[in-house]
């Protein structure tokens, strides 16, 4: 055992069995039920380097002005797919206040681990990986994003602010750092795919890559930080199952089929043997809990995890962590392919999983309800939407600690096109509007789930202009071609210059990782809104301030948080009740222990609205009047229902109760409850 800071200044351990282990006085405890949070995700290149200080703020109604002369898009989309754009953890340390002051109670981080240093596959040049999810050392941290004193000091930083930390790991698979003996580089990045081996063999192990991407000799293991992989216990070749190629599809075989092609074959990647080195991977993500106290994992690609090791994996990560005081850790798992699935591995692994993201049909019912767009049936879809969990009864609200939802990631698979949904232009519009992502925030953060905000929500980023885009597709830059996902992922920060590729863009150990030296003069930034050197770290900006109203009425209502969720009619001039059609308000509750939460949203972006807005005729037999809460109208405007006034309680048909709302301005939210307000 030693401290912290004797662990953080040596080098970093070559073999995880022999690393010295850290001892803490004490660990950042668990909360109590993490419904009551709100999660924050980022990309650590791509939220701050620290230094906004010495960039203007982008000019947002004529973005052209934050431009360098000779912009060209096509080099600013380049920028952005292929490079590293130069945020780091101590970039992160320093936005801890602005993401405190919005309501933020977690951040998810992006994976900070090791990655390549490659400028080339065998001397044909290769593409930076800026996500995160190819690792070289599990044991290590990227210098382009700092150090593990700098990931140790971020923790610290952020408990102490109210901010629990949620790191992104990987256990099914390592960046390519050897190569199989076939062919020769077919494509600038990879090595041509071989063939897929079945499920009985493998294919014969190649050659360990060097620090530049070049092999090593036949039968040379790993010696120098920068070569193969590290630590140690992953220089057997038996460490990786060797099945290469997709064996004709990513999705072949049964979720219960351990040795499906999709969790044999490597995809762009190294493929684990989990079933052998299960016991390597637990002790490598523990030593990281350890060593920086932070508060849960996000665990990538857990689909393609058989699920009895998955489930080893969880349990004995849980378990460590119990261990240590955090009797709530987090591990959240990334299984795609929509709800079914989702559930499935919810079953699958039982309690050892705390939740998995939300990333399939509902991510886009809730995008579809937000936009009230045209060509699908509106009040179906809302229904849907809404009674997510209804098929599990009156114990549907304990389900919301199960799902980790959002409107957008750094992926939004299954999603077309792959925009934020800040950029999707909605009904009758001919361009985005910022105020729709409101909308999308009060559908995100007051439904059922734990929320997560993808980071440069709240300053309402949306990629590229729209009327770039066709141009863009065009140019083969497009939204859907193989890194089409680029254009969810602006830096924040608004970079003048991305890193130099590979080595040359990574300091080294005793160097700063914003030194000047190692940015590309050649290429603009991948800043916000098609721009470069200027940043939107803008506390004054309207969807900021609204976003803030939004979280701090959540933080304030427990029903919002864990109360059962239902779906109000609107009242129609027959006397009855029915669904919303596309436009009109849209309307829920959450209740808990009779208190009810009433969430209002005027969806259009053009026309003020009123309603008849059934409540629970049962809880407000007797109520007189609902409180307003929130109102995001009050953020530069006038409102007729302002904060702590009320709404008169009116009897319906029956035994049913409503009340009338009047002049709800266009993308506005209002919040009103039963529960008494001082």
């Amino acid at each position: 055992m030693a401290n912290i800071d004797e662990i953080t200044g040596q080098a970093p351990p070559r073999s995880i069995w022999e690393a010295v282990w850290p001892q803490r006085e004490s660990y950042h405890p668990s909360p109590s039920d993490w419904r009551d949070e709100v999660i924050y995700f980022l990309l650590p290149d791509r939220f701050s380097d620290g230094r906004e200080a010495e960039r203007d703020p982008v000019d947002r109604a004529r973005p052209a002005n934050s431009r360098p002369a000779g912009w060209m898009w096509n080099r600013w989309a380049a920028s952005g797919r292929d490079r590293f754009q130069g945020g780091t953890l101590r970039g992160v340390i320093s936005k801890l206040d602005y993401l405190r002051d919005l309501g933020v109670s977690a951040l998810w981080i992006a994976p900070v681990w090791k990655q390549r240093p490659v400028t080339s596959v065998d001397g044909v040049p290769a593409p930076d990986d800026p996500h995160g999810y190819s690792i070289q050392h599990f044991l290590d941290i990227d210098r382009r994003f700092g150090t593990r004193e700098d990931l140790v000091e971020l923790v610290r930083e952020a408990h102490e602010r109210g901010i629990r930390i949620i790191l992104d790991i990987l256990i099914n698979h390592t960046g390519e750092n050897w190569d199989y003996d076939l062919g020769t580089p077919g494509h600038p990045q990879y090595v041509v795919r071989p063939p897929y081996a079945g499920r009985e063999g493998r294919l014969p192990f190649g050659a360990w890559r060097d620090g530049t991407g070049q092999r090593l000799p036949h039968g040379t293991a790993p010696t120098e930080p920068d070569h193969g992989v590290w630590p140690s216990e992953l220089h057997d070749p038996d460490a990786y199952t060797r099945a290469g190629g997709d064996g004709g599809g990513w999705g072949a075989g049964g979720d219960e089929e351990p040795d499906a092609p999709y969790r044999r074959a490597d995809w762009f990647s190294r493929d684990l043997d989990q079933s052998r080195e299960l016991q390597t991977i637990i002790r490598i993500w523990s030593y990281w809990v350890a060593l920086t106290d932070i508060d849960g994992v996000r665990i990538d690609t857990l689909k393609h995890v058989p699920p009895q090791d998955a489930t080893l994996f969880c349990g004995a990560l849980k378990e460590f962590a119990d261990g240590l005081g955090k009797a709530n850790f987090l591990i959240v798992g990334e299984v795609g392919g929509g709800d079914t699935i989702e559930e499935r591995y919810l079953s699958l692994i039982g309690r050892n999983l705390s939740a998995v993201l939300e990333t399939g049909e509902t991510r886009r019912l809730m995008r579809e309800v937000a936009l009230g767009r045209e060509g699908f049936p509106f009040p179906d879809a809302v229904e849907e939407f809404f009674s997510r969990f209804a098929t599990h009864g009156v114990t549907h609200r304990s389900l919301g600690s199960a799902y980790v939802s959002s409107l957008d990631d750094h992926d939004d698979l299954w999603i077309d096109p792959q925009l934020r949904f800040g950029a999707l232009t909605p009904p009758g519009r001919s361009e985005p509007d910022p105020r729709q992502v409101t909308v999308g925030v009060a559908l995100l953060l007051y439904s059922l789930g734990i929320p997560c905000l993808y980071y440069g929500t709240e300053q309402g980023l949306t990629g590229p202009e729209e009327s770039e885009r066709g141009w863009l597709r065009g140019e083969g830059w497009g939204i859907r071609d193989l890194s089409g996902d680029r254009y969810l992922r602006e830096a924040m920060f608004g970079p003048e210059h991305p890193r130099k590729a590979g080595a040359a863009g990574r300091p080294a150990d005793d160097e700063s990782p914003t030194a000047a030296h190692l940015f590309d003069p050649d290429l603009p930034g991948f800043g916000p809104f098609g721009t470069a050197n200027h940043h939107v770290f803008d506390q004054d900006n309207e969807i900021y301030q609204r976003v803030r109203m939004l979280l701090t009425t959540r933080a304030a209502h427990r029903a919002l948080r864990a109360g059962r969720q239902y779906l109000r009619r609107l009242g129609r001039a027959d006397g009855g009740y029915a669904l919303p059609r596309p436009g009109e308000v849209l309307c829920w509750s959450r209740v808990l222990a009779g208190t009810e939460v009433v969430c209002v949203v005027n969806p259009s972006l053009t026309e003020t609205r009123g309603a008849l807005v059934e409540i629970d005729g049962a809880l407000n037999a007797r109520t007189q009047a609902l409180t307003v809460v929130a109102n995001t109208a009050e953020v530069g405007g006038v409102t007729k229902h302002p904060l702590k006034s009320t709404a008169t309680v009116l009897p319906g048909p029956g035994a049913s109760r409503h009340i009338e709302l009047q002049d709800l301005p266009p993308a506005s939210v209002l919040v009103l409850t039963n529960q008494f307000v001082g």
